[in-house]
This record gives structure tokens, sequence and C-alpha cells, in this order.
């Protein structure tokens, strides 16, 4: 299998409550290497054209405020099926349906603060990935 590469985010919520730490050790020991990764206040503009794809949906401003309101983590994984095993380690989006021992399930407060962002497929990751990284801040994990 080859390797891939997802984005992680930690959200307000999570940074708010100081568990980057604690979140990034779990991707780690979940067989997924750090290549990237840093702290930004998105700006709502910023938020807004990440989550462009949801512009149409009830829940975009909501979600937009909530992402700018503080500071971020955001995080490049690597790993073997990495978008599919960082999304199983995130849990499912409504903590209340997340499997125990998941981020989602230990650490979200609800749906709209569920703690973390992660791509859905291959090719979001690689837009999401290239939205906050320059090829430059990429290390390759090897």
């Amino acid at each position: 299998m080859a390797k891939e590469q997802t984005l992680s985010i930690i959200k307000p919520d999570g940074v708010e409550r100081n568990l980057v730490g604690e979140i990034l050790q779990r991707f780690e020991q979940n067989g997924l290497r750090i290549v990237a990764t840093k702290m930004i206040q998105m700006s709502r503009k910023q938020a807004e054209g990440f989550y462009d794809i949801h512009r149409e949906r009830p829940f975009f401003g909501e979600l937009t405020e909530f992402m700018s309101r503080s500071p971020v983590v955001v995080t490049v994984l690597e790993g073997e099926n990495a978008v599919a095993k960082h999304r199983e380690v995130m849990g499912a989006t409504n903590p209340a349906e997340a499997a125990e021992g998941t981020i989602r399930k230990d650490f979200a407060e609800s749906i709209g603060e569920n703690t973390v962002h992660g791509s859905d497929s291959l090719e979001n990751a690689a837009i999401e990935i290239a939205y906050f990284f320059a090829k430059i801040e990429r290390v390759n994990a090897g």
C-alpha cells in the first residue's frame, strides 16, 4: 500500500481546552506521522474559503464563526491509508455516535464543536493541505 497524506485540524474547542498534545499523540500512536503542523488564527474570510463546499448548508455561518473564533492547529499526517485511519481515530461527526476511545467520543462537546476536522478523501486532502501549507513546509517523512 502507498502512503497517503491527509489534513487534520484541531478546532478551537480542542485548542482552548489544551488538548493539542494529547490529540496529536493519538494520531502518532495509530501509525500516522506528522509531516507539517502549525497553529494559526483563521479570519472569518479564510474559514469561509476553506469550508466553501458547505456555503449553501444551514450550518455554514455558525461553522465559519466557530472556526475563526480562536486559534486552530493544522497538521498534515502521513501513513498507510492515512485518510481512513485518521477518520477512524477521530470518530463519527456526532460524538454521541462515535466509537469508544475515539477523539470525538472522548473530547467533543457537540456536533458543532467536535474538536477535530479531517479530510474525507484523498482528493479533498490534497486541496485542503494546499490551502494551509506550501510544499516547502511539508517534510517527506520517508
